[in-house]
């Protein structure tokens, strides 16, 4: 059974056969059901597709527990097919809505955890490159080096070698050999990747530097969508931003925003807009990072640092084109003139607008010296290596989790 439910395309028509069958059986096997109860149907039919497609494609960056995004993901897509219905005034039937989110909670939840999707990804290894500088301790991938002689039989879920590096003509034809027989070959650098999130930037002419170049077409893609969803959020936005402001004014003396110049992409500088977190400071005083600046932060400041509602105010910068939504944090101009003489490739990070929230916040939280910068600058290039879609829904459902754990606050 386990076997079969292995194949994704039987265990999800299981689960919305299924689905469909306990929905009938809810309604009483009527003969005519109403119009209601037809288009809820058709409604949680398209939610379990759409949310059974989604996960794998916002997983597949990193080794993680897909698990953990079915919740999200799942109440996301039920919640797009609510605005669908409000929208478009389409009937239907609240009950069957319900019952069958909870019926598609359950049986993804089971069947994730029945199919062992969190089972280790066992590779194979070519010793061409150095295995042990790979962590393989990560818990969801076991790396295991191949014998002389080198058999396909004993590799399990793909082939790991260093496409850059020498190989002898029998390892040269045996790689040739995986790929003719649809054995998966992963270049080490990729798979190192995959696992902490991040290019390695000592080497990053390894990388081909071309691929650092965003894709045109879903950049101007990615305007549109962020636009769209500030605009439509602003009935809830907007009071806060209103109420946030009141509260900063009435604690503590001086304006309500904080204005800055950041670079930007190409280099560019821009105006960031924030809510004052802090006193205001000093006229002539140097920059610091958040963290030397912690004995100014207000009682105001300190929550809305917290839950990131200081930054809310950058949604005008987004539409006004400086800022996206999504990408690596703009830093101050001293900072990135100090950054670029003592970190290599710094400078790349500029290739994309600037984000609100980005894969290196999430990932690793923030940085306040030259040291967490660099590995910062190794979550960035990560990001515009593969920028996408689905990479950006990544981030938001982990922008979503520091939200609600201030992780990466200062």
């Amino acid at each position: 059974m386990r076997k079969l439910l292995k194949n994704s395309i039987v265990c999800h028509g299981i689960g919305v056969f299924g689905t469909l069958l306990l929905l009938h059986v809810v309604t009483g096997f009527r003969a005519n059901l109403p119009i209601t109860v037809i288009n809820s149907f058709w409604l949680v039919s398209c939610a379990y597709v759409a949310t059974s497609v989604t996960i794998p494609k916002i997983t597949n960056y990193l080794l993680v527990d897909r698990k953990y995004y079915i919740l999200p993901v799942l109440a996301s897509i039920y919640a797009a097919a609510m605005a669908f219905i409000l929208l478009f005034r389409v009937e239907y039937s609240r009950e069957i809505l319900i019952y069958a989110f909870s019926i598609h909670l359950f049986w993804m939840y089971f069947s994730a955890v029945y199919r062992k999707e969190n089972a280790k990804l066992n590779l194979s290894a070519i010793n061409n490159f150095d295995v042990d500088n790979l962590d393989s301790r990560h818990a969801r991938i076991h790396l295991s080096l191949l014998r002389e002689p080198l058999s396909m039989s004993e590799i399990k879920d793909g082939l790991v070698v260093d496409l850059h590096n020498k190989l002898t003509p029998e390892q040269e034809k045996f790689v040739a050999d995986c790929s003719i027989n649809n054995i998966p070959v992963f270049h080490s650098e990729s798979i190192r990747e995959m696992i902490e999130g991040k290019v390695k930037t000592s080497h990053l002419s390894e990388n081909a530097i071309g691929s650092l170049v965003p894709n045109p077409v879903y950049h101007n893609v990615k305007r549109a969508w962020e636009s769209a969803l500030i605009i439509l959020s602003f009935p809830i936005t907007l009071p806060i931003m209103a109420i946030t402001a009141l509260l900063i004014k009435l604690e503590n003396p001086g304006p309500a925003m904080f204005i800055q110049e950041r670079v930007g992409q190409g280099g560019k500088t821009f105006r960031i807009y924030k809510f004052r977190s802090m006193t205001v400071k000093k006229a002539g005083a140097e920059d610091k990072f958040a963290t030397e600046e912690q004995a100014r932060v207000t009682k105001v400041g300190k929550f809305i640092r917290k839950v990131r509602i200081d930054e809310l105010p950058q949604f005008f910068n987004v539409l006004k084109g400086e800022m996206s939504l999504i990408g690596p944090r703009p830093e101050q101009e001293s900072f990135v003139k100090q950054f670029e003489k003592e970190i290599p490739f710094y400078g790349y990070r500029h290739m994309v607008k600037p984000g609100i929230t980005g894969w290196a916040q999430t990932v690793q939280g923030y940085a306040d010296d030259t040291d967490s910068t660099r590995e910062k600058l190794a979550h960035d290039l990560y990001y515009i290596k593969h920028l996408s879609f689905w990479l950006d829904m990544n981030i938001v459902l982990k922008t979503i989790k520091t939200m609600m754990t201030g992780f990466g606050a200062k």
